[in-house]
């Protein structure tokens, strides 16, 4: 059974990677505490097509 809790699964998207007009999606899941962060997480994270570091926001 699994258990229930305040962590949930976020999905990440690159905002630079849209605007270049390349193919594909840069893309990262992780989790955060509902609880402490109820807004949109924003972070910086590592976009393999455009290699360098880009800043990635909460979708869903």
């Amino acid at each position: 059974m699994a258990k229930k809790g305040n962590r949930i699964q976020v999905i990440m998207e690159c905002t630079e990677h849209k605007a270049t007009g390349l193919p594909g999606t840069s893309r990262h899941i992780t989790t955060k505490n509902r609880k402490n962060t109820p807004e949109r997480i924003e972070l910086k994270k590592y976009n393999a097509v455009l290699k360098k570091y880009t800043l990635h926001k909460e979708i869903k």
